[in-house]
């Protein structure tokens, strides 16, 4: 299996339980690894062939900066189910990180690993 990956995407949106929070903007850095099979673009060095990480980031950053929600957990799921439903992908892995959320600690988060089979209504 080929990966294609995002590290460290860092947006700007409302997260966090406390009333002071939910009055600002805080960092969160996204971490993706996303399934593809990548020999087709490879032999052709073409995009189009590919998935095109730009326009998941540019869709995670749109998508996590109007958000809001309360936990990085819920954060996270309703991320990996646009990614997956969105781009097609057969599997992946996002860590989705508050930094600066616990004194003492670089950082705080949750990782989890998804399939289309997690979505099936």
């Amino acid at each position: 299996m080929d990966k294609i990956f995002l590290k460290e995407l860092e947006i700007d949106a409302v997260i966090g339980i406390w009333e002071w929070e939910r009055r600002i903007k805080q960092k969160v850095s996204i971490d993706l690894e996303l399934a593809v099979d990548a020999r087709a673009a490879s032999r052709a060095d073409a995009i189009d062939e590919t998935l095109n990480y730009r326009d998941v980031a540019k869709r995670l950053i749109d998508y996590v900066g109007s958000s809001e929600f309360q936990l990085v957990e819920s954060l996270a799921e309703c991320v990996a189910e646009l990614v997956v439903k969105e781009f097609g992908v057969s599997w992946l892995k996002l860590s989705v990180a508050k930094p600066g959320a616990i004194e003492g600690a670089r950082t705080v988060g949750i990782t989890v690993e998804r399939t289309p089979g997690d979505y099936v209504d």
